[in-house]
């Protein structure tokens, strides 16, 4: 499709050109009104060719099958925005037959490949991996949140950079910060206590016992990656309004309806980035949090190089320690990694949590036997005691009820990328420039890979000899939430480790209830997916630990 655009501006500006040179052929004697109607027909022509003529008839990709019922303006899905169509491709994976790779299209009719088998996911995850990047467009908006570090780096500079940050993210590493982990959690409960101890809950005989869990998630973990990542407090759980914690409040609110129109348009012409280059209240929302973002970043990483060429003082187990003693990145570099860090690093797992007391109120048998394992093994919060890893990896079921969480409710559902070269998958050929589709969200629960009960939230799968990290699933790419090989996420036993501390701290001290049990449940669909209203909870302390 990108060359097709191409070719479509070269014969624009080519006739253009022409007409204006040459007055003698212009409409009517006037070039303007020549122009225009050209401009009218180059764009009428591109719009008949991508919604139309396109799909049927000219893509290279017709050798992949394609569900028949499709519209012009929607494709194969029903929305008008750029939305991956779960619900349609859970039934096309029923209906269709299973051929590794399924082709859809989107509004407008983009078109969408998708891999569907292990076969597939393998060759596009690992043994093929560096022929699929992130489209430019993707990296070009998430640069300005999470710098230009290892989430967004490609080819061999991808490879160098994991190389030198999988120290810091080594079991060996990530145990040292249990302790953080655990602390901050006991820190957050204790916090939570306070609120509703508060004489301002109480009316009567009525004490109000709301909590909203994302604004407790994102504080939490945003302090644990700054102790943790840069060997900084932001104490953002005792300073709700700290300018980090406002800024990144402020970027993580989803799109509004008008940018996800401009979005779609710019594709449909040819041109992905006019959403991201006018000069809206947003893209200047975004680009002035992005600055400050990166120059908290450059503070901490100047702090950090003058504690550690301090001999006196203690240098710390955190990440960028660990980064600074490689001596492979440069000022600028590290910082790009702090942004990718803070950004990528507290806000998934917040909303992991999100999702960790959601599936605990629908499900309460599962946090009543949660909660006895809890508090049978693990000292009081009261007690101060810091915590080991091993009293954490060795609590089976509080292990099996994140891993099942992190299964069902995966904090980034889908993921992008584009083919940078002619390639096969799966014995089908691929050409370049070809959009892909890595759907955690779809593959997570697919039947054939987890059984006949894929499609319900259920922590005993992962409970039995053999089955603590599978859950028994019949291969190792039915669970992608963290993808798998060169390009799985580099902290995803980090990321284990602080979800279990934070699930266990709460859970041993609270009974969970949702206050709106009944409502219908929706989603707020940014960098990552959540409930749309910060999972609204009724919560009840528990005496005895």
């Amino acid at each position: 499709m990108g060359r097709i655009n191409d070719a479509f501006t070269v014969v624009y500006i080519g006739i253009a050109g022409g007409l204006y040179l040459r007055p003698e052929y212009a409409i009517l004697n006037s070039r303007l009104l020549s122009i225009t109607l050209l401009l009218v027909a180059i764009i009428t022509f591109k719009i008949l060719y991508q919604f139309s003529l396109y799909p049927k008839y000219f893509t290279p990709l017709k050798h992949i099958q394609t569900p028949k019922e499709r519209t012009w303006l929607r494709g194969n899905t029903k929305s008008i925005f750029l939305e991956t169509p779960y619900t349609e491709i859970r039934e096309w994976i029923h209906t269709m037959s299973n051929d590794d790779i399924i082709r859809y299209y989107v509004v407008g009719n983009l078109e969408r490949v998708m891999c569907t088998s292990p076969k597939a996911l393998g060759e596009l995850l690992v043994t093929k991996v560096y022929d699929f990047e992130k489209p430019e467009i993707f990296r070009k908006s998430l640069r300005r949140i999470v710098g230009d570090g290892i989430l967004l780096a490609e080819g061999e500079e991808h490879k160098i950079q994991r190389k030198n940050l999988m120290p810091a993210f080594a079991y060996r590493h990530v145990k040292d910060l249990y302790q953080v982990f655990w602390a901050k959690s006991t820190e957050m409960v204790n916090m939570i206590q306070e609120d509703l101890d508060k004489p301002s809950r109480k009316t009567g005989s009525h004490t109000d016992n709301t909590i909203k869990i994302d604004t407790w998630a994102s504080r939490t973990t945003l302090d644990i990656i700054g102790i943790a990542g840069m060997d900084y407090d932001f104490d953002s759980l005792r300073h709700k309004d700290s300018e980090v914690n406002r800024t990144y409040r402020r970027i993580m609110d989803p799109p509004s309806t008008s940018m996800k129109i401009l979005f779609v348009l710019g594709m449909l012409i040819g041109k992905p980035e006019l959403a991201q280059s006018l000069p809206t209240a947003r893209n200047k929302e975004i680009q002035e949090s992005g600055e400050v973002i990166r120059s908290v970043a450059r503070q901490m990483i100047r702090h950090k190089k003058a504690k550690m060429e301090d001999p006196t003082a203690e240098t710390g187990i955190d990440i960028i320690s660990v980064a600074l003693k490689s001596g492979t990145f440069d000022e600028e570099n590290l910082v790009d990694q702090s942004m990718t860090f803070l950004g990528a690093g507290h806000e998934t797992t917040a909303t992991a949590l999100q999702w960790a007391i959601y599936a605990l109120c629908k499900h309460p048998d599962v946090q009543s036997k949660l909660r006895e394992e809890i508090r049978s093994n693990l000292p009081s919060i009261n007690d101060n005691t810091p915590m080991s890893a091993s009293s954490i990896d060795n609590l089976p079921y509080l292990n099996a009820v994140c891993n099942e969480v992190l299964r069902y409710y995966p904090s980034v559902p889908t993921t992008v990328r584009k083919a940078v070269r002619d390639t096969t998958l799966a014995g089908k050929h691929i050409p370049k420039d070809t959009t892909l589709i890595l759907s955690p969200r779809i593959i997570n629960r697919m039947e054939e890979l987890w059984g006949e009960d894929a499609d319900k939230f259920n922590p005993d799968r992962f409970m039995g000899p053999g089955k603590a990290n599978t859950g028994g699933a019949v291969s190792n790419y039915a669970l992608l939430t963290f993808l798998h090989g060169p390009r799985s996420c580099i902290g995803q036993g980090f990321a284990k480790a602080e979800l279990a501390c934070m699930v266990a701290a709460m859970v041993g001290r609270f009974h969970i209830v949702l206050k709106f049990p009944d409502a219908k449940l929706e989603l707020r669909e940014g960098a990552t997916v959540c409930p749309r209203d910060g999972v609204v909870t009724l919560m009840t302390p528990l005496e005895g630990w």
